[in-house]
Protein backbone atom coordinates (compact mmCIF):
# COMPACT_ATOMS: atom_id res chain seq x y z
CA UNK A 1 0.00 0.00 0.00
CA UNK A 2 2.83 2.48 0.85
CA UNK A 3 4.48 1.55 -2.62
CA UNK A 4 1.27 2.55 -4.53
CA UNK A 5 0.61 5.37 -2.54
CA UNK A 6 4.10 6.63 -2.91
CA UNK A 7 3.52 6.06 -6.76
CA UNK A 8 0.49 7.69 -7.40
CA UNK A 9 2.20 10.62 -5.49
CA UNK A 10 4.00 11.01 -8.46
CA UNK A 11 1.36 11.84 -10.41
CA UNK A 12 0.21 14.43 -8.20
CA UNK A 13 1.36 17.94 -8.32
CA UNK A 14 3.79 18.97 -5.47
CA UNK A 15 1.90 20.48 -2.86
CA UNK A 16 5.29 23.28 -1.77
CA UNK A 17 5.98 23.53 -5.50
CA UNK A 18 5.98 27.54 -6.40
CA UNK A 19 6.31 28.54 -10.15
CA UNK A 20 10.29 29.22 -8.54
CA UNK A 21 11.57 25.47 -8.30
CA UNK A 22 14.99 26.35 -7.01
CA UNK A 23 17.02 29.13 -5.23
CA UNK A 24 20.20 30.34 -6.58
CA UNK A 25 22.32 33.62 -6.70
CA UNK A 26 20.93 36.66 -8.40
CA UNK A 27 21.42 40.52 -8.23
CA UNK A 28 18.51 40.82 -6.04
CA UNK A 29 20.19 38.21 -3.74
CA UNK A 30 20.51 39.83 -0.32
CA UNK A 31 23.79 40.51 1.40
CA UNK A 32 24.28 39.14 4.79
CA UNK A 33 27.40 39.45 7.08
CA UNK A 34 30.19 36.41 6.67
CA UNK A 35 30.38 34.95 10.22
CA UNK A 36 34.00 36.31 10.81
CA UNK A 37 32.21 39.66 9.93
CA UNK A 38 35.15 40.31 7.25
CA UNK A 39 33.36 39.71 3.91
CA UNK A 40 30.07 39.53 2.73
CA UNK A 41 28.08 36.69 0.92
CA UNK A 42 24.96 36.51 -0.37
CA UNK A 43 21.65 34.34 0.27
CA UNK A 44 19.84 32.83 -2.18
CA UNK A 45 16.73 34.35 -3.60
CA UNK A 46 13.91 31.94 -5.58
CA UNK A 47 14.49 32.85 -9.01
CA UNK A 48 13.57 29.95 -11.56
CA UNK A 49 13.92 26.71 -12.72
CA UNK A 50 16.30 24.27 -11.63
CA UNK A 51 18.74 24.92 -15.37
CA UNK A 52 18.62 28.28 -15.10
CA UNK A 53 19.51 28.53 -11.83
CA UNK A 54 22.16 25.90 -12.30
CA UNK A 55 23.82 28.26 -14.62
CA UNK A 56 23.52 31.53 -12.83
CA UNK A 57 25.08 29.81 -9.63
CA UNK A 58 28.10 28.59 -11.89
CA UNK A 59 28.58 31.73 -12.73
CA UNK A 60 29.08 32.98 -8.98
CA UNK A 61 31.45 29.99 -8.27
CA UNK A 62 33.78 29.30 -11.29
CA UNK A 63 36.30 32.08 -10.65
CA UNK A 64 38.78 32.24 -13.39
CA UNK A 65 39.88 28.42 -13.78
CA UNK A 66 36.49 27.37 -14.13
CA UNK A 67 36.12 29.89 -16.62
CA UNK A 68 38.62 28.90 -18.95
CA UNK A 69 37.83 24.97 -18.36
CA UNK A 70 34.43 26.03 -19.69
CA UNK A 71 35.69 27.54 -22.98
CA UNK A 72 38.07 24.65 -23.76
CA UNK A 73 35.37 22.24 -23.24
CA UNK A 74 33.13 23.77 -25.51
CA UNK A 75 36.45 24.75 -28.01
CA UNK A 76 36.70 20.67 -27.72
CA UNK A 77 33.14 20.35 -28.60
CA UNK A 78 32.48 22.41 -31.25
CA UNK A 79 35.80 21.43 -33.10
CA UNK A 80 34.55 17.26 -32.75
CA UNK A 81 30.71 18.60 -33.63
CA UNK A 82 31.56 20.07 -37.16
CA UNK A 83 33.93 17.53 -37.93
CA UNK A 84 31.86 15.08 -37.22
CA UNK A 85 29.02 17.32 -39.21
CA UNK A 86 31.56 17.59 -42.02
CA UNK A 87 31.48 14.09 -42.76
CA UNK A 88 28.76 12.06 -41.48
CA UNK A 89 27.15 14.13 -44.23
CA UNK A 90 29.21 12.87 -47.29
CA UNK A 91 29.28 9.31 -46.01
CA UNK A 92 25.31 9.33 -45.93
CA UNK A 93 25.60 9.70 -49.91
CA UNK A 94 27.19 6.61 -50.25
CA UNK A 95 25.41 4.73 -47.45
CA UNK A 96 22.51 5.30 -49.46
CA UNK A 97 23.91 4.24 -52.73
CA UNK A 98 25.15 1.15 -51.06
CA UNK A 99 21.75 0.34 -50.43
CA UNK A 100 20.88 1.35 -54.05
CA UNK A 101 18.21 3.90 -52.42
CA UNK A 102 20.23 7.20 -53.47
CA UNK A 103 17.04 8.95 -54.06
CA UNK A 104 16.01 8.81 -50.71
CA UNK A 105 18.35 10.74 -49.40
CA UNK A 106 16.43 13.79 -49.73
CA UNK A 107 13.88 11.71 -47.48
CA UNK A 108 16.46 10.84 -44.80
CA UNK A 109 17.22 14.42 -44.93
CA UNK A 110 14.21 15.96 -44.64
CA UNK A 111 13.23 13.24 -41.73
CA UNK A 112 16.43 14.48 -39.86
CA UNK A 113 16.12 17.79 -40.47
CA UNK A 114 12.07 17.63 -38.92
CA UNK A 115 13.08 15.94 -35.74
CA UNK A 116 16.06 18.01 -35.45
CA UNK A 117 14.39 20.75 -35.53
CA UNK A 118 10.78 20.01 -33.27
CA UNK A 119 13.16 18.53 -30.64
CA UNK A 120 14.98 21.68 -30.07
CA UNK A 121 12.27 23.00 -27.62
CA UNK A 122 11.89 20.49 -25.46
CA UNK A 123 15.98 19.54 -25.01
CA UNK A 124 15.93 23.97 -24.21
CA UNK A 125 13.10 23.39 -21.77
CA UNK A 126 14.92 19.94 -20.00
CA UNK A 127 17.70 21.99 -19.98
CA UNK A 128 15.92 24.47 -18.20
CA UNK A 129 14.90 21.85 -15.65
CA UNK A 130 17.36 19.53 -14.93
CA UNK A 131 20.60 21.66 -16.24
CA UNK A 132 22.60 22.10 -18.95
CA UNK A 133 25.24 19.19 -17.69
CA UNK A 134 22.32 16.37 -17.46
CA UNK A 135 20.90 17.77 -20.58
CA UNK A 136 24.48 17.37 -22.60
CA UNK A 137 24.98 13.67 -21.03
CA UNK A 138 21.58 13.14 -22.55
CA UNK A 139 22.33 14.54 -26.51
CA UNK A 140 25.64 12.39 -26.12
CA UNK A 141 24.26 9.02 -25.62
CA UNK A 142 21.97 10.01 -28.78
CA UNK A 143 25.11 10.48 -30.39
CA UNK A 144 26.84 7.18 -29.38
CA UNK A 145 24.09 5.11 -29.59
CA UNK A 146 23.01 6.67 -33.12
CA UNK A 147 27.14 5.69 -34.63
CA UNK A 148 26.70 2.24 -33.15
CA UNK A 149 23.56 1.60 -35.34
CA UNK A 150 24.59 3.10 -38.86
CA UNK A 151 27.64 1.57 -38.73
CA UNK A 152 26.48 -1.73 -38.09
CA UNK A 153 23.24 -1.39 -40.22
CA UNK A 154 22.32 -4.18 -42.93
CA UNK A 155 19.09 -2.53 -44.36
CA UNK A 156 17.94 1.48 -45.34
CA UNK A 157 15.67 1.10 -42.21
CA UNK A 158 18.54 0.62 -40.21
CA UNK A 159 20.20 2.89 -40.76
CA UNK A 160 17.75 5.34 -41.26
CA UNK A 161 16.46 4.48 -36.86
CA UNK A 162 20.48 4.82 -36.60
CA UNK A 163 19.68 8.84 -38.43
CA UNK A 164 16.92 9.88 -35.44
CA UNK A 165 19.30 9.38 -32.63
CA UNK A 166 21.62 11.01 -34.68
CA UNK A 167 19.31 13.75 -35.02
CA UNK A 168 18.43 14.21 -31.74
CA UNK A 169 22.41 14.29 -30.37
CA UNK A 170 23.33 16.48 -32.76
CA UNK A 171 20.50 19.11 -32.45
CA UNK A 172 20.52 18.74 -28.64
CA UNK A 173 24.63 19.53 -28.94
CA UNK A 174 23.74 22.12 -31.06
CA UNK A 175 21.40 24.09 -29.21
CA UNK A 176 23.02 23.22 -25.77
CA UNK A 177 26.07 25.03 -27.17
CA UNK A 178 24.40 28.01 -28.48
CA UNK A 179 22.69 28.49 -25.32
CA UNK A 180 25.86 27.86 -22.96
CA UNK A 181 27.68 30.24 -24.96
CA UNK A 182 24.70 32.62 -24.80
CA UNK A 183 24.67 32.37 -20.64
CA UNK A 184 28.18 33.48 -20.74
CA UNK A 185 28.28 36.58 -22.89
CA UNK A 186 26.52 39.55 -22.27
CA UNK A 187 23.76 40.61 -25.57
CA UNK A 188 26.57 43.07 -26.89
CA UNK A 189 29.06 40.73 -27.22
CA UNK A 190 26.79 37.57 -27.69
CA UNK A 191 26.62 38.13 -31.78
CA UNK A 192 30.69 38.06 -32.00
CA UNK A 193 31.11 35.10 -29.12
CA UNK A 194 28.44 32.88 -31.46
CA UNK A 195 30.41 34.16 -34.74
CA UNK A 196 33.73 32.58 -33.03
CA UNK A 197 31.78 29.81 -31.47
CA UNK A 198 31.75 28.62 -35.18
CA UNK A 199 35.67 29.11 -35.64
CA UNK A 200 36.59 25.55 -35.90
CA UNK A 201 34.37 25.40 -39.02
CA UNK A 202 37.20 27.58 -41.03
CA UNK A 203 39.25 24.40 -40.71
CA UNK A 204 37.22 21.51 -40.42
CA UNK A 205 35.87 20.98 -43.72
CA UNK A 206 39.44 21.08 -45.49
CA UNK A 207 40.79 18.72 -43.18
CA UNK A 208 37.00 16.58 -43.29
CA UNK A 209 37.09 17.03 -47.24
CA UNK A 210 40.79 14.60 -46.97
CA UNK A 211 39.42 12.34 -44.55
CA UNK A 212 36.50 11.12 -46.60
CA UNK A 213 38.08 11.09 -49.48
CA UNK A 214 40.76 8.30 -47.71
CA UNK A 215 37.57 6.53 -45.96
CA UNK A 216 35.76 6.08 -49.52
CA UNK A 217 38.27 5.45 -51.38
CA UNK A 218 38.83 1.52 -52.95
CA UNK A 219 40.91 -0.02 -50.40
CA UNK A 220 39.72 2.64 -47.48
CA UNK A 221 38.20 1.52 -44.41
CA UNK A 222 34.75 2.31 -45.70
CA UNK A 223 31.93 4.80 -45.19
CA UNK A 224 30.85 2.39 -42.01
CA UNK A 225 33.89 2.72 -40.16
CA UNK A 226 34.27 7.08 -41.22
CA UNK A 227 31.08 6.86 -38.94
CA UNK A 228 31.92 4.09 -36.53
CA UNK A 229 34.96 5.75 -35.19
CA UNK A 230 33.10 9.09 -33.68
CA UNK A 231 31.50 6.52 -31.38
CA UNK A 232 35.57 6.95 -29.89
CA UNK A 233 35.98 10.57 -30.78
CA UNK A 234 32.77 12.22 -29.73
CA UNK A 235 32.50 11.12 -25.83
CA UNK A 236 36.12 11.55 -25.28
CA UNK A 237 35.77 15.02 -26.74
CA UNK A 238 32.37 15.96 -24.97
CA UNK A 239 34.24 14.45 -21.36
CA UNK A 240 35.41 17.80 -20.48
CA UNK A 241 32.65 20.06 -21.09
CA UNK A 242 30.10 17.49 -19.59
CA UNK A 243 32.68 17.01 -16.31
CA UNK A 244 33.55 20.87 -15.76
CA UNK A 245 29.46 21.81 -15.93
CA UNK A 246 28.74 18.81 -13.40
CA UNK A 247 31.29 19.65 -11.05
CA UNK A 248 30.66 23.50 -10.83
CA UNK A 249 27.11 22.73 -10.16
CA UNK A 250 27.86 20.44 -7.63
CA UNK A 251 30.35 23.46 -6.11
CA UNK A 252 27.74 25.71 -6.11
CA UNK A 253 25.28 23.37 -4.17
CA UNK A 254 27.26 23.18 -1.79
CA UNK A 255 28.19 26.79 -1.36
CA UNK A 256 24.32 26.85 -0.73
CA UNK A 257 23.45 28.86 -3.84
CA UNK A 258 21.01 26.22 -5.33
CA UNK A 259 18.64 24.75 -3.41
CA UNK A 260 16.91 22.21 -4.93
CA UNK A 261 13.75 19.90 -3.69
CA UNK A 262 12.32 16.79 -5.08
CA UNK A 263 9.33 16.85 -7.47
CA UNK A 264 7.01 14.32 -8.72
CA UNK A 265 6.90 13.00 -12.33
CA UNK A 266 3.53 15.64 -12.38
CA UNK A 267 5.61 18.17 -11.50
CA UNK A 268 8.27 17.49 -14.26
CA UNK A 269 6.00 17.42 -16.87
CA UNK A 270 4.31 20.26 -16.24
CA UNK A 271 7.76 22.27 -15.63
CA UNK A 272 8.63 21.09 -19.02
CA UNK A 273 4.93 21.56 -20.75
CA UNK A 274 4.93 18.14 -21.97
CA UNK A 275 1.57 18.95 -23.66
CA UNK A 276 2.88 21.88 -25.34
CA UNK A 277 5.80 19.85 -26.85
CA UNK A 278 4.02 17.36 -27.94
CA UNK A 279 1.18 19.14 -29.56
CA UNK A 280 4.10 21.25 -30.98
CA UNK A 281 6.19 18.76 -32.36
CA UNK A 282 3.91 16.18 -32.89
CA UNK A 283 1.90 19.16 -35.19
CA UNK A 284 4.73 19.83 -36.82
CA UNK A 285 5.83 16.68 -37.65
CA UNK A 286 2.34 15.26 -38.99
CA UNK A 287 2.19 18.34 -41.12
CA UNK A 288 5.80 17.75 -42.78
CA UNK A 289 6.69 14.07 -42.99
CA UNK A 290 3.35 13.44 -45.12
CA UNK A 291 4.52 16.63 -47.40
CA UNK A 292 7.62 15.27 -47.75
CA UNK A 293 6.58 11.62 -48.64
CA UNK A 294 3.68 13.19 -50.93
CA UNK A 295 6.46 14.94 -52.57
CA UNK A 296 9.07 12.71 -53.07
CA UNK A 297 6.94 9.67 -53.89
CA UNK A 298 5.17 9.15 -56.87
CA UNK A 299 0.93 8.74 -56.36
CA UNK A 300 1.26 9.30 -52.52
CA UNK A 301 -0.70 12.51 -53.18
CA UNK A 302 -3.69 9.94 -53.42
CA UNK A 303 -2.88 8.13 -50.12
CA UNK A 304 -5.70 8.72 -48.03
CA UNK A 305 -3.48 8.95 -44.64
CA UNK A 306 -2.16 11.59 -46.18
CA UNK A 307 -4.60 14.05 -45.95
CA UNK A 308 -5.48 12.71 -42.24
CA UNK A 309 -2.41 13.66 -41.01
CA UNK A 310 -1.82 16.93 -42.40
CA UNK A 311 -5.63 17.66 -41.30
CA UNK A 312 -4.47 16.09 -38.03
CA UNK A 313 -1.06 18.17 -37.39
CA UNK A 314 -2.62 21.45 -38.29
CA UNK A 315 -5.03 20.50 -35.64
CA UNK A 316 -2.21 19.99 -32.92
CA UNK A 317 -0.37 23.27 -34.17
CA UNK A 318 -3.51 24.98 -33.98
CA UNK A 319 -4.35 23.86 -30.35
CA UNK A 320 -1.23 24.72 -28.98
CA UNK A 321 -1.96 28.34 -29.24
CA UNK A 322 -4.76 28.20 -26.56
CA UNK A 323 -3.43 25.37 -24.11
CA UNK A 324 -0.26 27.38 -24.10
CA UNK A 325 -2.00 30.36 -23.05
CA UNK A 326 -4.99 29.18 -20.60
CA UNK A 327 -3.39 25.49 -19.38
CA UNK A 328 0.63 25.59 -19.39
CA UNK A 329 2.09 26.47 -16.39
CA UNK A 330 5.52 27.03 -18.02
CA UNK A 331 4.87 27.24 -21.37
CA UNK A 332 7.37 26.06 -23.79
CA UNK A 333 6.56 28.53 -26.24
CA UNK A 334 4.37 31.67 -24.28
CA UNK A 335 1.93 33.21 -26.49
CA UNK A 336 3.40 36.54 -26.16
CA UNK A 337 6.27 35.54 -27.92
CA UNK A 338 3.70 36.18 -31.63
CA UNK A 339 3.23 39.48 -30.56
CA UNK A 340 6.66 40.24 -30.45
CA UNK A 341 8.17 41.71 -33.83
CA UNK A 342 11.62 40.67 -33.24
CA UNK A 343 10.83 37.46 -32.23
CA UNK A 344 8.36 36.94 -35.10
CA UNK A 345 10.37 37.87 -38.07
CA UNK A 346 13.92 36.44 -36.78
CA UNK A 347 11.67 32.94 -36.40
CA UNK A 348 10.42 34.23 -39.98
CA UNK A 349 13.83 35.04 -41.55
CA UNK A 350 15.85 32.35 -40.56
CA UNK A 351 13.31 29.89 -41.63
CA UNK A 352 12.63 31.65 -45.35
CA UNK A 353 16.93 31.99 -45.56
CA UNK A 354 16.66 28.14 -44.58
CA UNK A 355 14.75 26.93 -47.26
CA UNK A 356 16.56 28.31 -50.26
CA UNK A 357 20.18 27.33 -48.42
CA UNK A 358 18.78 23.62 -47.85
CA UNK A 359 17.04 23.24 -51.32
CA UNK A 360 20.29 24.14 -53.25
CA UNK A 361 21.95 21.56 -50.95
CA UNK A 362 20.79 18.62 -50.73
CA UNK A 363 22.05 17.18 -54.02
CA UNK A 364 24.87 19.34 -54.37
CA UNK A 365 27.09 16.85 -53.57
CA UNK A 366 25.99 14.01 -55.70
CA UNK A 367 25.39 16.49 -58.85
CA UNK A 368 29.20 17.76 -58.39
CA UNK A 369 30.37 14.08 -58.63
CA UNK A 370 28.15 13.07 -61.42
CA UNK A 371 27.86 16.16 -63.80
CA UNK A 372 31.53 17.57 -62.76
CA UNK A 373 33.59 14.61 -62.00
CA UNK A 374 34.50 16.35 -58.66
CA UNK A 375 36.63 14.00 -56.03
CA UNK A 376 35.63 13.02 -52.61
CA UNK A 377 37.93 15.51 -51.67
CA UNK A 378 36.98 18.40 -54.43
CA UNK A 379 33.01 17.68 -53.78
CA UNK A 380 33.32 18.18 -50.28
CA UNK A 381 35.18 21.23 -50.83
CA UNK A 382 32.92 22.59 -52.95
CA UNK A 383 29.64 21.77 -50.42
CA UNK A 384 30.61 23.56 -47.52
CA UNK A 385 32.69 26.74 -49.06
CA UNK A 386 29.15 27.97 -47.90
CA UNK A 387 29.34 27.30 -44.70
CA UNK A 388 32.74 28.16 -43.93
CA UNK A 389 32.23 31.64 -45.71
CA UNK A 390 29.34 32.32 -43.66
CA UNK A 391 31.11 31.06 -40.22
CA UNK A 392 34.03 33.91 -41.50
CA UNK A 393 31.34 37.14 -42.17
CA UNK A 394 29.37 36.09 -39.09
CA UNK A 395 32.19 36.16 -36.89
CA UNK A 396 32.51 39.44 -39.17
CA UNK A 397 28.82 40.66 -38.55
CA UNK A 398 29.51 39.88 -34.71
CA UNK A 399 32.34 42.40 -34.40
CA UNK A 400 30.56 45.14 -36.54
CA UNK A 401 27.68 44.30 -33.96
CA UNK A 402 29.60 44.88 -31.11
CA UNK A 403 31.16 48.13 -32.49
CA UNK A 404 27.62 49.93 -33.82
CA UNK A 405 25.49 48.18 -31.46
CA UNK A 406 23.21 47.78 -34.40
CA UNK A 407 21.80 44.75 -36.46
CA UNK A 408 19.21 45.97 -38.98
CA UNK A 409 21.36 47.13 -41.88
CA UNK A 410 23.72 44.10 -41.75
CA UNK A 411 20.59 41.78 -42.56
CA UNK A 412 19.48 43.82 -44.72
CA UNK A 413 22.78 43.75 -46.74
CA UNK A 414 23.03 39.86 -45.93
CA UNK A 415 19.29 39.68 -47.87
CA UNK A 416 20.31 41.16 -50.76
CA UNK A 417 23.39 39.60 -51.24
CA UNK A 418 20.49 36.48 -51.19
CA UNK A 419 18.80 37.37 -53.31
CA UNK A 420 21.48 38.18 -56.34
CA UNK A 421 23.04 35.18 -55.77
CA UNK A 422 20.31 33.04 -56.13
CA UNK A 423 19.71 34.71 -59.33
CA UNK A 424 23.59 34.15 -60.00
CA UNK A 425 23.16 30.38 -59.26
CA UNK A 426 20.75 29.65 -61.85
CA UNK A 427 22.86 30.34 -64.33
CA UNK A 428 26.08 28.29 -62.86
CA UNK A 429 24.86 25.19 -62.03
CA UNK A 430 25.43 23.82 -65.56
CA UNK A 431 27.54 21.01 -66.64
CA UNK A 432 29.85 23.47 -68.81
CA UNK A 433 30.36 26.00 -65.81
CA UNK A 434 33.67 26.53 -64.56
CA UNK A 435 35.02 24.96 -61.32
CA UNK A 436 36.19 28.65 -60.17
CA UNK A 437 32.40 29.75 -60.82
CA UNK A 438 30.79 27.01 -59.00
CA UNK A 439 33.15 28.10 -55.83
CA UNK A 440 32.19 31.62 -56.44
CA UNK A 441 28.45 31.50 -56.67
CA UNK A 442 28.88 29.57 -52.88
CA UNK A 443 30.58 32.28 -51.62
CA UNK A 444 28.56 34.59 -52.49
CA UNK A 445 25.59 32.77 -50.71
CA UNK A 446 27.59 32.18 -47.71
CA UNK A 447 28.56 35.95 -47.40
CA UNK A 448 24.96 36.43 -47.38
CA UNK A 449 24.00 33.86 -45.14
CA UNK A 450 26.75 34.53 -42.25
CA UNK A 451 25.00 38.05 -41.66
CA UNK A 452 21.61 36.75 -41.67
CA UNK A 453 22.16 33.54 -39.61
CA UNK A 454 24.27 35.27 -37.28
CA UNK A 455 21.74 37.90 -36.36
CA UNK A 456 18.19 36.03 -36.37
CA UNK A 457 19.05 34.59 -33.26
CA UNK A 458 20.70 37.74 -31.22
CA UNK A 459 17.91 39.62 -32.55
CA UNK A 460 15.23 37.62 -31.06
CA UNK A 461 17.41 36.83 -27.30
CA UNK A 462 17.92 40.77 -26.85
CA UNK A 463 13.77 40.92 -26.20
CA UNK A 464 13.29 38.20 -23.67
CA UNK A 465 15.20 37.35 -19.99
CA UNK A 466 17.66 35.59 -19.23
CA UNK A 467 15.19 32.60 -17.95
CA UNK A 468 13.28 32.54 -21.07
CA UNK A 469 17.18 32.80 -23.31
CA UNK A 470 16.87 28.80 -24.20
CA UNK A 471 13.16 28.77 -25.03
CA UNK A 472 13.44 31.60 -27.72
CA UNK A 473 16.99 30.37 -28.74
CA UNK A 474 14.86 27.19 -29.24
CA UNK A 475 12.13 28.46 -31.21
CA UNK A 476 14.33 30.53 -33.88
CA UNK A 477 16.34 27.84 -34.82
CA UNK A 478 13.32 25.26 -34.83
CA UNK A 479 12.13 27.94 -37.23
CA UNK A 480 15.22 27.81 -38.91
CA UNK A 481 14.93 23.60 -39.26
CA UNK A 482 11.80 23.68 -40.59
CA UNK A 483 12.64 25.98 -43.49
CA UNK A 484 15.36 23.37 -43.93
CA UNK A 485 13.01 20.55 -44.10
CA UNK A 486 10.72 22.79 -46.55
CA UNK A 487 14.19 23.14 -49.11
CA UNK A 488 14.47 19.33 -48.70
CA UNK A 489 11.22 18.66 -49.40
CA UNK A 490 11.24 20.90 -52.52
CA UNK A 491 14.25 19.87 -53.65
CA UNK A 492 13.28 16.03 -53.23
CA UNK A 493 10.14 17.10 -55.13
CA UNK A 494 11.95 18.22 -57.76
CA UNK A 495 13.93 15.61 -58.35
CA UNK A 496 11.51 12.77 -57.98
CA UNK A 497 9.65 14.16 -60.64
CA UNK A 498 11.51 15.33 -63.15
CA UNK A 499 15.20 13.72 -62.97
CA UNK A 500 14.20 10.59 -64.37
CA UNK A 501 12.08 12.53 -67.72
CA UNK A 502 15.31 14.51 -67.43
CA UNK A 503 17.39 11.40 -68.02
CA UNK A 504 15.13 9.56 -70.92
CA UNK A 505 14.52 12.79 -72.64
CA UNK A 506 18.79 13.62 -72.52
CA UNK A 507 19.87 9.82 -72.98
CA UNK A 508 17.49 9.37 -75.83
CA UNK A 509 15.03 6.61 -76.89
CA UNK A 510 17.94 4.07 -76.59
CA UNK A 511 18.21 4.35 -72.80
CA UNK A 512 16.30 1.11 -70.83
CA UNK A 513 14.26 2.00 -68.15
CA UNK A 514 16.84 0.09 -65.93
CA UNK A 515 19.52 2.46 -66.43
CA UNK A 516 17.37 5.42 -66.27
CA UNK A 517 16.75 3.75 -62.12
CA UNK A 518 19.98 2.66 -61.72
CA UNK A 519 21.02 6.25 -62.40
CA UNK A 520 18.07 8.13 -60.57
CA UNK A 521 19.04 6.00 -57.23
CA UNK A 522 23.10 5.57 -56.80
CA UNK A 523 26.27 7.59 -57.88
CA UNK A 524 28.13 4.96 -57.62
CA UNK A 525 28.89 2.04 -59.74
CA UNK A 526 26.50 3.03 -62.55
CA UNK A 527 27.90 6.23 -64.03
CA UNK A 528 28.88 6.05 -67.73
CA UNK A 529 32.56 6.49 -68.73
CA UNK A 530 33.52 10.50 -68.03
CA UNK A 531 34.12 11.82 -71.75
CA UNK A 532 31.69 9.83 -73.33
CA UNK A 533 28.29 10.81 -75.17
CA UNK A 534 26.22 9.03 -72.37
CA UNK A 535 27.90 10.81 -69.35
CA UNK A 536 27.88 13.90 -71.16
CA UNK A 537 23.51 13.14 -71.37
CA UNK A 538 23.66 12.58 -67.23
CA UNK A 539 25.72 15.60 -66.93
CA UNK A 540 23.36 17.82 -68.69
CA UNK A 541 20.48 15.76 -67.48
CA UNK A 542 21.68 16.33 -63.26
CA UNK A 543 22.09 20.03 -64.56
CA UNK A 544 18.52 20.01 -65.53
CA UNK A 545 17.34 19.63 -62.31
CA UNK A 546 19.36 21.69 -60.34
CA UNK A 547 18.77 24.62 -62.21
CA UNK A 548 14.96 23.89 -61.19
CA UNK A 549 16.28 23.82 -58.08
CA UNK A 550 17.79 27.20 -57.73
CA UNK A 551 14.78 28.77 -59.61
CA UNK A 552 12.57 27.67 -56.85
CA UNK A 553 15.19 28.84 -54.06
CA UNK A 554 15.24 32.29 -55.64
CA UNK A 555 11.62 32.38 -54.99
CA UNK A 556 12.71 32.94 -51.28
CA UNK A 557 15.07 36.09 -51.78
CA UNK A 558 12.24 38.58 -52.21
CA UNK A 559 10.15 37.61 -49.48
CA UNK A 560 13.65 37.59 -47.13
CA UNK A 561 14.28 40.93 -48.20
CA UNK A 562 11.05 42.31 -47.18
CA UNK A 563 10.99 40.41 -43.58
CA UNK A 564 14.77 42.17 -43.25
CA UNK A 565 13.45 45.49 -43.85
CA UNK A 566 10.51 45.31 -40.90
CA UNK A 567 12.80 43.71 -38.50
CA UNK A 568 13.46 46.13 -34.83
CA UNK A 569 16.66 47.69 -34.60
CA UNK A 570 17.26 47.39 -31.29
CA UNK A 571 20.05 48.80 -29.44
CA UNK A 572 22.88 46.13 -27.75
CA UNK A 573 23.51 46.87 -24.37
Amino acid sequence: MAFLEALKAQFRPSDNLEDAQVATLTKDAKPTPSDDGSSVKQEPVPTAAAGVAKVEAVQAVYGKYGKYCLWVGLAMMMIVFELDNSTVYTYQNYATSSFNQLSLLSTLSIAVTIISAVAKPPIAKISDVIGRGETYLFTISCYLLSYILCASSKTINAYAAGLVFYALGQTGTQILDQIIFSDISSPRWRGLILGLSYFPFLITPWVAAFIAESVTREGGIGWRWGIGMFAIIMPFASSFIIITLLYLQRKAKKSGLVLTQRITVYDFCSLIDLGGIILLCGGFAMLLLPLTLAATTTSRWHTPWIDALIALGAVFLIALVPYEKYVAKHPVVPVRYFRNMSIVLACVLGAIDNVGFSATHVYLYAWSIVAHDFSVRNATFLVYTNGVTQCLFGIMAGAIMYKTRRYKSLIIVGAVIRLVGYGVMIRLRGSDNSTAELFVVQLIQGIGSGFIQQIVVVAAQIVVPHAELAQVSALVLLTSFLGSAVGSCIAGGIYTNTFKDALRHRLGSGASQETVNSLFNSITGVLPDWGTAERTAVNMAYSDVMKWISIAAEATGAPLLICALFLPDKRLE
